[in-house]
């Protein structure tokens, strides 16, 4: 999935928190959770509906979510 996205894609647009910018944290920063990736990148911790679709009350919903992005770097 991670590969229909440009890595400038906002994941979360309240922190303007990109796939890049998570996928550095955890190669760069040690981040194994989605609680690791809120403590370093803040993504997810504002209206919380870029953390995993089953949260998404937006009026538009989001196209990938901070725990897809997490787990598809972390598994491959």
């Amino acid at each position: 999935m991670l590969k229909d996205f440009d890595l400038d894609y906002e994941v979360c647009n309240c922190l303007k928190v990109s796939i890049n910018d998570i996928k550095n944290s955890i190669e760069n920063k040690n981040v194994k959770s989605l609680r690791d990736l809120q403590e370093v990148t803040k993504a997810g911790t504002e209206c919380r509906h870029c953390v995993f679709p089953e949260g998404d009350f937006g009026k538009i919903k989001k196209k990938i979510y901070c725990k897809t992005v997490l787990n598809e770097v972390l598994n491959g």
